[in-house]
């Protein structure tokens, strides 16, 4: 039985692991080019490579923070069930990477809401002197 718990540890690990890699490339090393396979996408993000570049730097070291206190709080949520049952660290299992996941999508809120404080509908940043 043991095994299961390991087994249920390591992937309620992939979720905090994937925020700490993707939140380092989307800060550190944003793609040069607007895309969709790489980096945030959102109509706002997406509408010129200012807007692009802010938005993959903001989700990103959101995503780093994010990360990390995800990584520390599910582990210390998993080793008290580490002699448990199959049956309660499946679900415990379960509801940890429910709740993980869910933070995935919260993270795009602030995101976007600094866009928008940033940038107008057009993509021009609020506050720059007009050429």
């Amino acid at each position: 039985m043991m095994w299961f718990f390991w087994f249920m540890f390591i992937c309620d690990l992939l979720i905090p692991a994937t925020f700490l890699i993707c939140g380092w490339v989307m800060w550190k090393q944003t793609p040069e080019k607007i895309n969709r396979r790489v980096g945030y996408h959102s109509k706002r993000s997406m509408k010129n490579t200012e807007t692009w570049k802010f938005a993959n730097e903001h989700c990103g070291r959101l995503w780093w923070r994010i990360g990390w206190i995800m990584l520390f709080l599910s582990v210390a949520v998993q080793l008290p069930f580490m002699h448990s049952g199959k049956d309660i660290v499946g679900i415990m299992g379960g509801v940890l990477c429910t709740v993980q996941s869910l933070f995935l999508i919260v993270s795009a809120v602030p995101t976007e809401i600094a866009l928008k404080k940033t940038f107008t509908e057009d993509g021009k940043r609020i506050g720059m002197p007009l050429p």
